[in-house]
């Protein structure tokens, strides 16, 4: 009976992945697709590693593994992948745009559609929330614990205001030199740093400093024949960058913020984040090629698929889903190695390693819960305008332009349901993730 189910699992998978592989329209931009899952997975596996809730007089705390052992920094900059996003984005909108503009839609329809696309699956993170937080206050939990608890769930949506902010100025962002916003972040360093100016100057480094990587991904370069080179130019010059710019110019080493810290790479973004996120685009365009290859395979690309159809509840339910597993842990009594204990010892992190797949699995409960809200109108809906469908770069036959992929579920049986016309899948119709 156990050969039996595992055999028909088998077969179930093989059949996705072939529906898949069917469904995907030929001109698929997977490669964009396999560097969007990557900057996803990054930074899933960065809050879930660098985020520790600490159980401190009876209450919940945040605590970082970075504050007490300096020598796993190098992990922020293999999972800060914050730079790849913008790239992607900038790449995808410029594209989406320039495929409704072909279709005959203007830029309200257009940016409209793609901003509801975004707004649309944080309405139930905030009502969850809400309700919990004063769940948890009619219960007696302190305010403490709530605070640390509700500020880690809110931390995501700080970049999608400001991509939705460049989503919004994707016109203007195709034709800007990424070297104008590049020079406001030095300038806003060198005054703060430099001149001892005030610290709110700083601030402005948040769309000037993520502007920098969505101009890059909007720039024509890269699909020309020096776009090899450039992404080596960029690899290497952002790399020469932000190594000087660490060992000579004071800024930290650690590409995310570390409490305590006096400066934080991040909050908001310094010369030296947006120098680490130059590099993170020369080697992102480098592995583009390779990657889209690689994404040929119908098993590899699979994977990928899907994780773009969930790609904003993933990263919006993320945390919640570490925060259930740290609470669902309370109740087994003493504080859990790795999970409750304070991360300054070399034991926390194989600790933490152990918990991941735990989060994971909360994570997919999450996603079955709530991904529905990404999915968006019906398809009843969706049938009513296909000049709506041309406006937002989501019809049928878009090849890049902003689409993403899209079907009616990822978890009704085979995992991707609906009859699209596209073998079933749903794959480059109109719901999901479509490449925000």
């Amino acid at each position: 009976m156990r050969d039996t189910g595992v055999l028909d699992l088998v077969r179930r998978i093989e059949r996705l992945v072939g529906r898949i592989e069917a469904g995907t329209p030929e001109g698929r931009d997977r490669a964009l697709d396999g560097l969007r899952a990557l900057a996803i997975a990054g930074v899933v596996l960065g809050h879930w590693l660098v985020t520790a809730l600490v159980l401190d007089s009876g209450a919940l705390r945040g605590a970082s593994p970075l504050s007490y052992q300096p020598a796993l920094t190098p992990v922020s900059w293999a999972l800060q992948t914050l730079a790849v996003f913008f790239w992607v984005g900038g790449r995808s909108a410029a594209g989406g745009y320039a495929a409704a503009r072909a279709g005959g839609a203007g830029y309200g329809s257009w940016v409209r559609g793609r901003l509801a696309r975004l707004c649309r699956p944080v309405a139930p993170v905030l009502a969850v929330w809400s309700v919990a937080a004063v769940a948890m206050l009619a219960l007696g939990a302190g305010q403490q614990t709530v605070y640390a608890l509700f500020r880690l769930v809110l931390s995501p949506l700080w970049f999608l205001l400001v991509y939705a902010a460049l989503t919004a100025a994707t016109p203007l962002a195709a034709r800007l030199h990424p070297g104008w916003p590049l020079a406001v972040v030095a300038l806003a360093d060198l005054v703060r740093y430099g001149l001892d100016g005030p610290a709110w100057i700083g601030w402005i480094n948040v769309p000037a400093g993520w502007l920098v990587p969505y101009c890059l991904g909007a720039a024509r370069v890269w699909d020309g024949p020096r776009a090899r080179a450039a992404g080596w130019a960029l690899l290497a010059g952002g790399g020469a960058l932000t190594a000087g710019l660490v060992l000579w110019a004071g800024y930290p080493a650690s590409m995310v913020g570390v409490p305590g810290a006096p400066v934080s790479n991040l909050s908001p973004p310094t010369l030296a984040a947006v120098a680490f996120g130059l590099a993170q685009c020369g080697a992102a365009r480098l592995l583009y090629d390779p990657l889209g290859r690689v994404l040929r395979r119908p098993a590899v690309w699979a994977v990928v698929a899907l994780m773009n159809l969930s790609a904003m509840t993933l990263f919006l339910w993320h945390q919640t889903a570490m925060m259930a597993v740290t609470a669902l842990g309370l109740l087994a009594g003493p504080p859990l190695p790795g999970l409750h204990t304070v991360p300054a010892d070399a034991g926390w992190l194989p600790a933490r390693l152990a918990w991941l797949p735990v989060f994971a699995l909360a994570l997919l409960v999450c996603l079955a819960a709530f991904h529905a809200y990404e999915r968006g109108p019906s398809r009843a809906a969706r049938r009513g305008s296909s000049f709506a469908r041309a406006a937002t770069g989501v019809g049928d036959e878009s090849v890049d332009g902003g689409t993403g992929l899209a079907g009616r579920s990822v978890c009704a049986g085979t995992g991707v349901g609906g009859r699209s016309g596209r073998a079933g899948t749903g794959l480059g119709r109109g719901e999901g993730a479509r490449n925000v």
